[in-house]
């Protein structure tokens, strides 16, 4: 069924595989992009989102303002205001939404992992709780050029938070994003939007850091392109069980959602053209390796501990 909300089942334990990095060799090869001047199609598929979202914060009751979008795009863009609203302009509402309610229900240390294009305004414009860490994985070279243009126009983030990015370049994302303080015995919730995903096989990848990093019960949400099927897709319910197969294999309960469906809950029409993206909100089932770590250490404390007693009973 097709669903804008995500359906709230009972807890579920799976125990996991062991952790994949990603080795020397392969350094990460999804995540590097040469990114070779304004020509690039990474830094031009930035621009255009962020010129979606420029123009829908103008639009007559808009789906969400982002008030920092205009200083990413090219000043002499033509605008177009039209009654529908773009399926990306949804999608980052409903991202939005599912974000602000997971970690406004988070105890203590409320850590949100965002895989980007670079020019995601997230950490800006949302209005985040105190304590939450905000990590951003995206490319270098667009990151730092955002950077400069947000700081240009006086944004910041949210007060008492933390905003660390990740290099898209790095060898091994988990171990930089352990550098930089992420703790998979903390809940955090993860969200794709913009990244760019070349194979299936990359995004496995990232299905697996994501398994390797995130609590029990915590949330991955976003979207994903329809195109990363191999073989054609016809009706709703293959892609389903495709996209059921891919996460489970992974350790994640997955939901489509219905963009047409999420439209009407919220009082928009759609743009009547075809979106090559699938919507999202996955559940992970397994421990994080910290966690699994956690349980290892306990269980061998209790095992010395009985050994030691016993060897005093003798």
């Amino acid at each position: 069924m097709c669903s804008v909300g995500v359906v709230h089942l009972a807890p579920t334990i799976i125990s996991r595989r062991p952790s994949i990095y990603a080795s020397n060799a392969r350094k990460n090869s999804w995540l590097r992009a040469k990114i070779n001047g304004e020509a690039d199609p990474l830094l031009q598929a930035a621009i255009k989102a962020a010129s979606l979202r420029f123009q829908e914060t103008h639009r007559p009751e808009p789906l969400f303002l982002d008030p920092y979008a205009g200083c990413l795009v090219d000043p002499t863009m033509q605008m177009d205001l039209k009654k529908y609203s773009h399926h990306y302009c949804l999608a980052t509402k409903l991202i939005d939404d599912k974000l602000l309610r997971t970690v406004n229900h988070i105890d203590g240390i409320k850590q949100v992992v965002l895989l980007t294009d670079g020019m995601d305004t997230r950490p800006y414009r949302l209005n985040w709780p105190t304590s939450s860490i905000i990590f951003d994985i995206s490319p270098e070279r667009i990151f730092q050029q955002a950077a400069e243009k947000l700081k240009g126009v006086g944004a910041k983030i949210p007060r008492n938070c933390m905003f660390l990015h990740v290099p898209l370049e790095s060898s091994n994302i988990q171990q930089t994003l352990h550098s930089k303080g992420f703790n998979g015995n903390h809940p955090s919730i993860w969200a794709m939007q913009g990244l760019s995903i070349v194979t299936l096989a990359s995004f496995e990848e990232i299905l697996c850091i994501v398994s390797s990093l995130a609590m029990n019960g915590c949330l991955f949400l976003g979207e994903l392109p329809a195109w990363l099927a191999k073989t054609e897709i016809r009706s709703k319910s293959s892609m389903e069980k495709w996209m059921d197969k891919l996460f489970m294999s992974n350790g994640f309960r997955v939901e489509m959602l219905c963009y047409n469906e999420a439209a009407r809950s919220l009082g928009k029409e759609l743009a009547p053209k075809d979106y090559k993206n699938i919507l999202f909100v996955a559940e992970q089932l397994r421990y994080s390796d910290d966690q699994m770590e956690t349980w290892r250490r306990e269980f061998n404390r209790v095992e010395e501990e009985g050994d030691e007693e016993g060897f005093d009973e003798l």
